[in-house]
């Protein structure tokens, strides 16, 4: 079933752009570091190549499905009841996603501007202006992305170029000093992130031109992967070894490189790339989760279901962790990269399998 929400090639890769890009520039730098040290800039290619993979799987999905989305499909590969409690776990994910989103927001704007402001304020300023865009529909999330997306570039240009004039290219060395283990141990952060192009389970079906969904998607992953190398390389050379001990490695060195009279407190520029990603990407979610309540239980209109989980987000945000920055940094070290490889990469490709064992089999009895 066609959608009659629709957005072009290009609003596409920019909203995939905006949904990953922001949040992985800003917090996981400092993860790789702690790990593969200097080499942290090499663990981006593995995580290409998971992320193209990740594409592959999403859109030869889609080919065989479309206009529809992963919770529908699942249904139709999986039978009915399987279909259905998937879809349950996916939503139960994006929920899960929504809330630890939300959290970071809080603990970003507490740490960076608004020191003193109750949790429950910063979430609920921003829950609402995201469950507005979401009613409005992921057409009007686009549209509005395509220019917050080049509000982005706008900033993060003048910054990196700030970065690479602080740089000391030595930092750098020995490289792979470690030998290349730590490397691709540490590649688990980028490909945790990178693997979120599973959004395309739900996405491609408003794409008002299909046969460009492989070049938009591309796109894409090497404009994030270009961004997030060039940014971790100057990271590298102005910080070193520091780098892993910095909780927002990003905004650190922004503030580092602050120039006295006009250019101080450039820390309001990664403010302002932050909110607008997160903007995004909490839309986005939104928009998911209502869609995949919505396409599960037969409800006509997901944006019924707009205000309920709206609040439900705020609720979740600042009551999912006790401890916001120990809990979370445990979150984001130790659980989140394996449970999002299973659910982003493995899970997708386990439906791809069994629908392709599927058609043959029925090729072989017909």
């Amino acid at each position: 079933m066609e959608s009659a929400e629709k957005i072009s090639g290009r609003q596409f890769s920019l909203l995939i752009f905006s949904f990953i890009a922001p949040t992985v520039i800003l917090v996981i730098p400092g993860l790789m570091s702690n790990i593969s040290k200097q080499d942290a800039w090499m663990t981006i290619f593995p995580s290409v190549l998971i992320g193209a993979l990740n594409i592959w799987i999403m859109i030869k999905l889609s080919k065989r499905y479309p206009g529809m989305t992963i919770v529908q499909y699942s249904s139709e590969i999986l039978g009915k009841w399987l279909g259905k409690v998937l879809g349950c776990y996916l939503i139960y994910v994006w929920i899960n996603f929504d809330f630890i989103i939300l959290n970071q927001h809080i603990q970003f704007i507490n740490t960076v501007f608004l020191m003193r402001t109750p949790s429950v304020i910063i979430s609920l300023t921003l829950a609402i202006l995201c469950g507005i865009a979401v009613y409005m529909g992921i057409e009007a999330i686009a549209r509005c992305n395509e220019y917050l997306a080049l509000l982005n570039f706008v900033f993060l240009i003048p910054l990196l170029l700030l970065m690479l004039a602080e740089s000391d290219p030595e930092r750098l060395r020995p490289v792979l000093g470690n030998g290349i283990f730590p490397v691709l141990q540490a590649s688990v952060f980028p490909i945790a992130y990178i693997s979120q192009f599973f959004i395309l389970g739900w996405l491609l079906p408003f794409l008002n031109q299909p046969k460009k969904a492989s070049k938009v998607s591309f796109i894409s992953l090497f404009i994030i992967s270009g961004l997030l190398c060039i940014t971790l390389l100057p990271l590298i050379m102005v910080f070193g070894p520091l780098t892993e001990k910095l909780v927002f490695p990003v905004l650190s060195v922004i503030q580092y490189i602050g120039i006295e009279g006009s250019f101080e407190r450039l820390e309001a520029l990664a403010v302002a790339i932050w909110v607008m990603g997160c903007f995004i990407k909490i839309s986005t979610t939104l928009f998911i989760i209502c869609l995949s309540i919505g396409q599960i239980f037969n409800i006509r209109n997901y944006k019924d279901l707009v205000i309920p989980i709206t609040i439900l987000s705020v609720i979740g945000s600042v009551t999912v962790f006790r401890n916001y920055s120990t809990d979370l940094g445990n979150y984001l070290n130790s659980t989140y990269p394996s449970y999002a490889f299973f659910t982003h990469f493995v899970l997708p490709l386990t439906l791809l399998i069994i629908d392709s064992v599927k058609r043959s089999w029925r090729k072989s009895v017909h």
